[in-house]
């Protein structure tokens, strides 16, 4: 795709925003490009770290957004792929990440009652509050860790996620059938398995150092896990992958969705069905 977009020119770079394709060795459960896929376009934000390593948003920014103003210099063509919305919103709105306090939140997440904690949030950063669930525990813990480890209101970082500004990108989503979707995620998985998924999570789970939480609850490597540990069959834990990735899926349809600079193409099956429609997006914006 990134060589037929570039046409007569430099083969574009691809940026990869996707969460887990950063961690080496996750490579079948992550459907990484394979070396022969990259052997003509420079491919960053895949394999930077290791899967013992816990890795955020601001770690890929620190490596994507150089990278980014260096293509601009060389007027190189970047297209940027993957599906993990925060991580897709941050290189394209240049989003500003608050640091990490660990000693506030291990006091934080001391607290048992969640209603405790949104209480406090509350009357430290109303603001926040407000754009926050009362029972969604990991982001009360996270906005109040940021109020209390930097001295200053979590949501002074930004605007928030609802705020769409102008940006320099073109942003092209793809939409198919929910029926052909959630096939072809049924379908991925199964030939993951016969790639070898099981064998990548075994090496995974039998090499020195404990696996990072961010990795070890991937889409996929989790319910491996569980089967490797005896807590399930494999059966089960493929159909449990299965229908998490789907559920996976509509989140992200949902999230990407509220982006009204995102423009829709429809396909029936093949990505590359976009191809001339993209094309054409690009043309008319260049």
């Amino acid at each position: 795709m990134a060589l037929a977009i570039a046409g007569e020119n430099p083969p574009a770079e691809l940026f990869s925003l996707d969460a887990m394709a950063v961690y080496r060795g996750m490579d079948v459960g992550t459907s990484k490009p394979s070396p022969a896929e990259l052997r003509d376009v420079v491919c960053r934000g895949v394999d930077l770290v290791e899967p013992t390593q816990e890795f955020a948003v601001p770690d890929l920014m620190a490596v994507l957004r150089p990278a980014l103003a260096e293509a601009g210099r060389r007027r190189t063509l970047v297209v940027a792929v993957g599906g993990t919305g925060l991580y897709v919103r941050a290189l394209l709105d240049g989003l500003d990440f608050p640091g990490r306090f660990p000693d506030v939140r291990a006091r934080l997440e001391a607290v048992p009652d969640t209603s405790v904690l949104y209480g406090r949030l509350r009357q430290t950063d109303p603001v926040a509050a407000s754009k926050i669930l009362p029972g969604n525990r990991r982001r009360v813990l996270r906005a109040l860790e940021v109020c209390e480890g930097s001295g200053r209101v979590f949501s002074s970082y930004g605007p928030g996620l609802d705020h769409y500004p102008r940006c320099d990108f073109i942003q092209v989503g793809l939409r198919m059938p929910r029926s052909v979707l959630d096939a072809r995620i049924a379908r991925r998985f199964k030939d993951q398995l016969e790639a070898g998924f099981v064998d990548e999570v075994k090496r995974l789970a039998d090499a020195p150092g404990q696996l990072s939480r961010t990795a070890r609850q991937a889409l996929g490597y989790k319910e491996l896990l569980e089967f490797l540990a005896g807590e399930c069959s494999l059966d089960d834990a493929q159909s449990t992958a299965v229908r998490r990735i789907v559920r996976f899926a509509r989140r992200q349809d949902r999230w990407f969705r509220r982006d009204p600079r995102i423009r829709w193409i429809t396909i029936e099956e093949d990505p590359l069905e976009a191809l001339p429609d993209i094309q054409g997006i690009i043309d008319q914006c260049i």
